[in-house]
C-alpha cells in the first residue's frame, strides 16, 4: 500500500513535467509562427502566464469547487451528528486534522473532497448519499474521500485540472489568431497547418490524460479507505449502492465531475474513453479481493 503511494507520488512529478512540456510546447509554436524573428516574448508570456493561473488555482480552486457544488458548511456537531461523528472518527483513526465538513442538498447520491493539503482540506456529502448508506457504508465512503486527502490526490487534481484548462485557453487563443488574425510564418504552409493541428489536438491529450490519472486515484483510494476501516466489503457496498441508486447531479459541471466518488454527469457518446472514474463493477470487485484477504 506504501508502495503505491510512493508510486503515486513520483507519477505526479512525471504527470506535471509532462503538461508544462505541451504548454511549452504550445508558447515556442505560437512564438515561431506570431512572433518577430529571435523574439521570445510569445514563448515567455504563455509560460508565465500559465504558471501563475495554476498557483491561483492551487489556493483558489477548493473554494470554488465546494461553491460550485451549493455545499453548506457544518459549523458543529450539532449541524449533523451523524456525518460530523463519522469524519471526526476517520479524523482521529488517520491522524488527520479535522477537515471542513459540507453537507450538499442533493437526492444524487455522491460525495467528493477538495483542498490542498490535509491542512486545508474539504469533505462534502449530498442529502442523497446520507439517506441511502448505513453507518459502515457511510463510513466507508468518507475514508474513501480522506483517502484522497491523505494521498494528496486533492492537490494534484486540483494542479492537473488547472493545466489541462490552461492548455486548452491557449490552444482556443492561438487557434482564433491562426483564423483571424495575421501571422508571421513567412508564409510556410506547413508551419501553419502544423500549428493548427497541435493546437487541436493538445488540449485532447491533455484531458485524456488527466482523466487516466483521476481513474487510477478512486482505485488507490478506495484501498486507502478500506485498509483505514479495516472494512472493504462496506466500501463495496455503499459503492454497489451508488450504482443502483445513482443518478446525475442537479448541479452538474465537467470541470469538478473528477472529484466526485462516482460519475457525477450524464452518460454520453465516449463515455469509456473520457470517464473520470473506472467502473463501478471493477472497483467492487477489488475490493471484495481485498476483503477476502483481511
Amino acid at each position: 500500500m506504501y508502495s503505491a503511494i510512493a508510486k503515486n507520488k513520483r507519477n505526479t512529478v512525471f504527470i506535471m513535467i509532462f503538461f508544462f512540456v505541451i504548454i511549452a510546447g504550445l508558447g515556442w509554436l505560437a512564438n515561431y509562427v506570431y512572433g518577430p524573428q529571435n523574439s521570445y516574448g510569445i514563448f515567455i508570456a504563455v509560460v508565465v502566464i500559465a504558471g501563475l493561473y495554476v498557483l491561483i488555482q492551487y489556493f483558489a480552486a477548493g473554494r470554488q469547487a465546494i461553491a460550485m457544488s451549493g455545499g453548506i458548511k457544518l459549523t458543529s456537531k450539532a449541524d449533523h451528528p451523524r456525518l460530523w461523528r463519522t469524519v471526526e472518527n476517520l479524523a482521529i483513526t488517520t491522524g488527520n486534522p479535522m477537515p471542513e465538513v459540507y453537507i450538499i442538498n442533493d437526492p444524487a447520491p455522491n460525495a467528493f473532497a477538495t483542498g490542498r493539503d490535509p491542512q486545508h482540506a474539504i469533505v462534502a456529502a449530498t442529502t442523497g448519499l446520507l439517506d441511502i448508506m448505513d453507518d459502515a457504508e457511510l463510513e466507508g465512503v468518507m475514508a474513501h474521500e480522506m483517502g484522497h486527502v491523505r494521498n494528496y490526490d486533492i492537490r494534484v487534481s486540483m494542479v492537473v485540472f488547472g493545466l489541462v484548462v490552461a492548455i486548452g485557453f491557449i490552444s482556443d487563443m492561438f487557434l482564433r489568431m491562426a483564423f483571424f488574425g495575421r501571422n508571421n510564418n513567412n508564409g510556410n504552409p506547413v508551419v501553419m497547418v502544423f500549428g493548427i493541428v497541435a493546437m487541436v489536438v493538445a488540449p485532447i491529450i491533455a484531458t485524456v490524460v488527466q482523466l487516466a490519472v483521476s481513474r487510477q486515484r478512486e482505485y488507490l483510494a478506495d484501498a486507502t479507505g478500506a485498509l483505514t476501516t479495516r472494512h472493504p466489503d462496506a466500501l463495496a457496498s455503499a459503492l454497489a449502492k451508488l450504482g443502483a441508486y445513482g443518478r446525475p447531479m442537479q448541479k452538474q459541471n465537467t470541470s469538478m465531475a473528477h472529484l466526485w466518488i462516482a460519475d457525477p454527469l450524464k452518460k454520453g457518446a465516449m463515455a469509456k474513453l473520457f470517464a473520470t472514474h473506472p467502473p463501478l463493477e471493477d472497483r467492487i470487485e477489488r475490493l471484495q479481493a481485498m476483503g477476502s484477504t483481511f
